[in-house]
């Protein structure tokens, strides 16, 4: 659940939390690709319990969606550098059209995202914990063509795509672990407004 100001603006069950990390080369391919990609990812059990073997359109569970710049960060040193995330406007209209693109492939009331351009604590109870990377494909290109700083910036569309827990209520184990990442300063505290 992602909280701006303190209060709520979105929550889901068991389902997919998606942070959403939008490159400057991303294009309506690349959208339409992870669109596909996180809708089919099989992480879920199935009935007889059976582990990585249903997506979340099988389980019909929900996908929370929320927009981290961050995900495009090239380390200079031991400075993050964003030169490779797409700018705030044109990110936001991508950002919109992802979701749109979700809805319609899926359910659009299981769609659910936060705020974006707000700074936002988002608060995420991992099943497992299960944490997956997602990047869109890149062009073939020959390795031995590329500078390190190039192959860096071969960074396209990366998604971190969490599983969120039952509750308590729901599992005869109480799972009362939070998300490392949901503490203040980690990486589940998402922000897709740059501060100064």
């Amino acid at each position: 659940s992602p909280l701006v100001g303190g209060e709520q603006i979105s929550s889901i069950g068991r389902g997919l939390c998606v942070l959403l990390g939008i490159s400057l080369e991303d294009t309506q391919r690349e959208l339409e690709q992870m669109v596909r990609k996180i809708l089919n990812l099989r992480v879920f059990e199935d009935e007889s319990g059976k582990h990585w073997s249903k997506s979340v359109m099988d389980k019909q569970y929900e996908v929370l969606c929320v927009s981290q710049f961050t995900l495009q960060c090239i380390l200079k040193g031991n400075k993050p550098d964003y030169h490779m995330a797409m700018p705030t406007e044109q990110a936001e209209c991508f950002y919109n059209n992802f979701l749109e693109q979700l809805r319609k492939a899926y359910k659009p009331e299981l769609i659910k995202d936060g705020k974006f351009g707000a700074y936002m604590q988002v608060h995420i109870q991992n099943d497992g914990p299960v944490t997956i990377e997602l990047e869109s494909p890149t062009a073939a290109v020959d390795p031995k063509q590329l500078t390190k700083l190039e192959k860096q910036q071969q960074r396209k569309e990366k998604t971190r795509t969490k599983v969120p827990s039952e509750s308590s209520r729901e599992r005869n184990t109480p799972r009362n672990k939070d998300d490392p990442s949901a503490s203040s300063g980690a990486e589940g505290d998402v922000s897709s407004e740059r501060e100064p």
